[in-house]
């Protein structure tokens, strides 16, 4: 019988997991590894697996898009029945998504620990699907790897039971383990039609189902003072065709659209471009890493990554284009240095992760 289940379902979960899959591997601690499906298009789900040299899962399933609450029941019967199979000591869930809740709750059910890798985060916004998710997740969690300090306080504000442990985000660990391989395989550059550029993203339910933040996004970036490049969520997309924006912007001259790409190829895009814009959570950490350190406008009102504020890489502007445009111009023109240490931890997070299950579990 294998101790230890690791649980994945979506993209960042993939890759904050890769550098704990790592430290399982190397201090050899048998594991049972699950993919358990909320990404189910290939290039947002087994492409990361692929390239980032994973083994493969031992169970690996593929859901449809359902609705919020019908999503996470079938992940939650799905791994009810994985875990009575294995019957693992513990199981290590990374995050905020439906399938971290729906993984977590079918284990505490059958009594089996949970490990929370990325506890503690809050954004304090329950609008936010994420949060809901983290927030009950926290509470049913045996041991709590939490990544900074502020999230080890959010966690003792609420009175959860299980052990915190303050491990650093295992996001730095995958940034250093992963850009130069990212350097040395990926050809994205060749593509990008613009020699300087801002990168952006936007996924997040509550912006792109909103036909006017999706209006307002779009216009941002198309009178940008540099152009973006913005590689588009397939959700993203869709929402743009319903709502008959798709043609306006697909042929932007300040606008270059790309389809889902790898992780290797967005490595390299944060990288070479001159700042980040984004709804993502995630992103907000990566930008911090020493070997990408850019300035990222967070297109939302709040973050669950304030860290990242802290330290002068993020910043909160909303979704108002004008808003968006003015912090662009003046982010840009902005001549300070960024600090040279990630307030995320100094790539050893996966490191003490494993030390602690393989010492206390």
């Amino acid at each position: 019988m294998k101790d230890v289940m690791v649980v994945v379902g979506t993209r960042p979960e993939i890759i904050k997991m890769a550098p704990v899959i790592r430290a399982l591997e190397k201090e050899a601690i048998p594991f049972t590894f699950v993919h358990c499906g909320q990404h189910y298009d290939y290039n947002l789900s087994q492409q990361f697996i692929e390239e980032l040299n994973l083994p493969k899962p031992d169970y690996n399933h593929k859901f449809r898009a359902y609705s919020q609450g019908l999503q996470t029941a079938k992940i939650l019967a799905y791994m009810e029945k994985i875990l009575k199979k294995t019957k693992p000591n513990v199981i290590l869930v990374e995050g905020d998504t439906n399938s971290v809740l729906a993984s977590a709750l079918a284990a505490v059910k059958l009594g089996i620990k949970i490990g929370h890798v990325e506890a503690g985060l809050r954004s304090f916004d329950l609008r936010m699907p994420e949060e809901h998710n983290r927030r009950l997740t926290d509470h049913l969690s045996t041991h709590l790897f939490a990544p900074t300090k502020n999230a080890e306080k959010n966690l003792r504000n609420e009175n959860v039971w299980g052990k915190i442990y303050v491990t650093g985000n295992t996001v730095i660990d995958a940034v250093i383990q992963h850009l130069p391989i990212a350097e040395k395989k990926s050809k994205i550059l060749e593509k990008i039609k613009f020699d300087k550029f801002f990168l952006a993203t936007a996924h997040r339910a509550e912006n792109v189902d909103n036909p006017s933040v999706l209006k307002n996004f779009m216009e941002a970036f198309a009178e940008a003072p540099l152009p973006v490049v913005y590689p588009m969520h397939p959700r993203t997309r869709k929402r743009l065709i319903q709502n008959k924006l798709w043609q306006k912007y697909k042929n932007s001259k300040n606008l270059q659209i790309l389809p889902p790409i790898g992780y290797f190829d967005f490595l390299l895009l944060m990288k070479k471009c001159e700042l980040i814009i984004t709804d993502s959570g995630g992103i907000q950490e990566e930008a911090t890493a020493p070997s990408i350190r850019k300035h990222v406008i967070v297109i939302r009102f709040s973050t669950e990554r304030p860290e990242a504020v802290q330290a002068g890489f993020a910043k909160v502007v909303g979704t108002n284009k004008n808003y968006i445009l003015k912090s662009l111009k003046e982010t840009l023109n902005d001549k300070k240095e960024l600090p040279k240490v990630s307030p995320y931890g100094d790539g050893k997070a996966a490191e003490k992760i494993a030390g602690t299950i393989k010492n206390e579990i």
